[in-house]
């Protein structure tokens, strides 16, 4: 059983327990339920650094990551930077995150928010609406082609745009449709861990032009994001690189500025 397997697991079982606990309506009636949501899609492509900043405050890989610095610090200090969004992550067990961390950015900031799990069913949608994103994620690796129509579709009912993550070109090409918005393509291995840039160069060719390529993960420099552009990616997630720094917010804009300068 892969550390994929085990979240999958425990997050069925999450999923299933807030659903007795908090019923749709509850979250249908939640005070941003009908506000409007930013597009994370039409910013990238108009946008010369593309990046996605992240707060995220530990992994699976890599245990403690940083508890030093509050979501409002930290989301604010990206918002400075000049990122084109912020990704949140509110898995509990495994990431140490939560909705409230959404909740917090979204009370914080006014760029476009991710929120950042492990999404099965349409009720963590509802959730993402009702806590403030954006833009979901799902994942290929952990769903059916039936499924991702059925959350997408969902999710753009709701005014959500939909970022899928793939990592080969066997979820590429079971996943593409026209309810999404962008392509992540997963440059670390969900199952070993490995990274490695390679992974987005070699599928950027096989992503349709009507989709926002996005490389996300591994991405520790300048460098590597010039190395990408060629290959027609817009947007750059960033995890790790930032959140590991003393402080994130001003990381940020340290890699913003030395972007924009050799562009």
């Amino acid at each position: 059983m892969t550390i994929l397997d085990k979240i999958i697991t425990d997050k069925k079982r999450e999923v299933a327990l807030k659903k007795q606990l908090i019923p749709i309506t509850q979250l249908e009636n939640s005070v941003l339920f009908g506000t409007r949501t930013y597009s994370l899609s039409k910013i990238l492509r108009n946008s010369i650094s593309g990046i996605i900043a992240e707060h995220k405050r530990r992994s699976p890989s890599k245990s403690v990551i940083n508890n030093g610095y509050s979501v409002e610090e930290v989301v604010i200090g990206y918002q400075n930077a000049g990122v084109s969004g912020i990704s949140v992550l509110t898995d509990g067990k495994y990431f140490g995150g939560s909705l409230d961390d959404l909740l917090l950015a979204k009370a914080s900031v006014n760029v476009p928010l991710l929120r950042k799990d492990f999404i099965i069913d349409e009720y963590q949608i509802l959730e993402a609406k009702a806590h403030g994103a954006d833009i979901i994620l799902l994942i290929a690796a952990v769903l059916k082609r039936e499924e991702i129509k059925q959350l997408s579709e969902f999710a753009h009912s709701l005014g959500l745009e939909v970022l899928l993550e793939v990592h080969n070109r066997e979820e590429l090409e079971k996943a593409i449709m026209p309810s999404l918005d962008m392509i992540g393509v997963n440059n670390r291995n969900l199952k070993t861990f490995e990274v490695s840039l390679d992974f987005s160069k070699e599928l950027a060719i096989h992503i349709p032009n009507e989709f926002v390529k996005v490389s996300e993960s591994g991405i520790s420099s300048v460098e590597a994001i010039k190395e990408l552009q060629p290959f027609g990616y817009q947007g750059f997630l960033i995890g790790e690189h930032f959140m590991k720094t003393e402080n994130p917010g001003i990381a940020a804009k340290s890699f913003m500025n030395s972007l924009l300068v050799k562009s």
